[in-house]
């Protein structure tokens, strides 16, 4: 195309178009916005007319631009109306049968140069373009919620669509100050295809009352660092719309983690779509409100007519890596007094001394006073024995992610601590209840898994087995609230709650990358711009560690025995090629050696 999209038609007036809108004529764009409703145009103009009025009481835009952008904003109920348009962006209702009304009612409106792009983000681009008599000038341009905020913009060609059209819709993203990402016709494309499996399992696990709908969330967003929890998020999505989305994704891949989990056809039949409804998971103040009011469902406070917890005054910590020294020095902050045990007398001091830079570190950066450094360290008794557990009330173990190293450590815990004390495996993997088993005294045993940074990392996955005592569920429930963590339930099955969501999503982006879909680069954008993550999947790859991370694919495998979650062949390749991400200067990416 050798001429500039100047004049863009908007089809389809709701929130997502009237942000499209907002965008275009901000960015200079003449827009033609058109809805057979004119409520819908009403709000549209009323919309734009308001984001303006605010941009000019913060002094981002004068009243004259101001002026210049409703000037720009014309809304139509006839389709008539975009003859003149370069390009016609539809985001109409999600079906079939509406967008191929609008696209084909185009072909008799439009100039032959002209392009049509659809706003879908889970039907087929190509089935679209064949119904329409210009199919080399149909693509799909998939903005994201809320438009004028979000960066991404997915350009979406299908195997009918000119080179020339990619480019100009790729240079108007650019104009309009957005990050496109060119991709090929797939339901979901990348970020979408990505999301939407890990909503929909966190739906199928919040179904089988694993756990609860706020544990969930709070898991996500606290273990992760993601801007809401996965079921949050479905209910701003819109139930119905996700399920709309998963339906398009199986009917192609035939995954059965696309399938969508019933409870997504119970609440969307039920008119239980999520906040637009006033209630899906959630139940909201009202429609469209995004303030959550208690339900039946609501959890009762914190102690409300539950086991009364043991008393912990000390705490022993075994273990003289990362992950042990930050647990110790996390509890010895909150006033424990800590015993702090390794293999050897060296190695425990040399933990220690790991905890006392931390502790400097946050001197350093005004965190902590000198005083409470001191106090702090001098609550942390490093010992050589485990023998040195005699007398403590719970006892954590962050040993090595080995089953038969966990299980003889929990033998010797039950040989060395009073009866009484609470045993807590910090695995994030492996059976809690074979550490249990390994004692005289299951009832005792739970994990307790600790995210790292332990310092930083607000969340605790408490991990109950079948055999956890009422009483020691509420002791580390209390326990973990006092050293200032945010506690989540779970029961005793692979990956708890954060590594069953998380990783499964990891894997299906290395399947996307396999497959030649999208590149590293593509997708890791796509999702911190589309789905506000705060890395991308191949850049947190690279981090955990890629051997990590299958280790962990391989555990939920064997578990849930899904197809779809067997590990992507090139994480396996890379693993065995010694590729394991930072720590060995070569991942997914490469890294300068330290």
């Amino acid at each position: 195309m050798d001429t500039p999209l100047s004049t863009i038609a908007v089809v389809g007036l709701g929130t997502m178009g009237t942000g499209i809108a907002e965008v275009l004529a901000r960015a200079g764009r003449e827009v033609v916005g058109i809805d057979i409703s004119e409520a819908a145009a009403r709000r549209a103009v009323a919309s734009l007319a308001a984001s303006t009025a605010r941009s000019v009481s913060r002094e981002r835009i004068t009243e004259e631009e101001r002026r210049d952008i409703l000037a720009r904003f014309r809304t139509f109920s006839d389709l008539q109306a975009a003859a003149d348009a370069d390009l016609v962006i539809e985001v109409v209702p999600e079906s079939y049968e509406a967008k191929q009304q609008v696209v084909r009612a185009l072909d008799g409106i439009l100039r032959p140069d002209a392009i049509i792009a659809t706003g879908t983000n889970a039907l087929s681009v190509t089935r679209l373009a064949a119904d329409s008599a210009r199919p080399e000038r149909v693509l799909g341009m998939h903005f994201f919620n809320p438009a004028p905020a979000m960066r991404l913009v997915e350009v979406v060609s299908s195997v009918l669509t000119a080179p020339q059209a990619v480019t100009a819709v790729t240079d108007l993203a650019h104009a309009l100050g957005k990050e496109p990402v060119e991709v090929g016709d797939r339901p979901g494309f990348v970020a979408d295809g990505l999301l939407f499996g890990y909503l929909n399992q966190a739906a199928a696990m919040y179904e089988s009352r694993y756990a609860s709908r706020e544990d969930i969330d709070a898991a996500m967003r606290l273990g992760c660092g993601l801007p809401m929890g996965p079921l949050a998020l479905l209910d701003l999505i819109g139930v119905d719309t996700a399920r709309t989305v998963l339906e398009a994704m199986y009917a192609e891949s035939r995954d059965r983690l696309h399938a969508p989990a019933p409870i997504l056809k119970q609440l969307a039949e039920a008119g239980l779509t999520g906040r637009k409804a006033g209630r899906g998971f959630y139940t909201y103040a009202a429609p469209d409100s995004a303030e959550v009011v208690p339900d039946a469902l609501t959890p009762a406070p914190e102690g409300a007519g539950g086991a009364v917890p043991r008393e912990v005054r000390s705490v022993g910590v075994a273990g003289s890596g990362t992950m042990a020294s930050g647990i110790a020095e996390v509890f010895a902050k909150a006033g424990y007094d800590v015993v702090l045990a390794a293999r050897s007398p060296e190695k425990a001091e040399t933990a220690k001394a790991r905890i006392a830079k931390s502790l400097a570190r946050s001197v350093d950066k005004g965190r902590l006073t000198a005083e409470a450094r001191d106090e702090t360290l001098a609550r942390i008794t490093p010992a050589g024995s485990l023998d040195s557990f005699a007398d403590v009330d719970l006892a954590v173990e962050a040993v090595a992610e080995d089953l038969e190293v966990k299980r003889q450590l929990f033998a010797t815990l039950d040989k060395v601590c009073k009866p009484g004390a609470v045993l807590a495996t910090t695995t994030s993997s492996l059976p809690v209840v074979a550490c249990a088993r390994a004692t005289s005294r299951p009832r005792d045993v739970i994990g307790m898994h600790f995210f790292n940074p332990a310092p930083a990392m607000k969340l605790v996955e408490v991990v109950r087995t079948v055999l956890t005592a009422d009483d020691v569920h509420a002791t580390v429930r209390a326990v973990t609230a006092k050293i200032r963590k945010h506690p989540v339930d779970c029961g005793d099955r692979a990956g708890f709650i954060v590594n069953a969501l998380l990783f499964p999503y990891l894997n299906n982006a290395v399947k996307m990358v396999q497959d030649h879909y999208a590149t590293l680069d593509a997708v890791d954008a796509a999702m911190k711009l589309g789905g506000g993550y705060p890395m991308g999947p191949f850049e947190l790859l690279d981090v955990v560690g890629l051997d990590v991370s299958l280790a962990i694919q391989r555990v939920l495998h064997d578990e849930f025995r899904e197809p779809g979650l067997a590990p992507a062949p090139l994480l396996e390749h890379l693993v065995a090629a010694g590729c394991l991400g930072r720590k060995t200067g070569r991942g997914f990416r490469e890294y300068a050696r330290r």
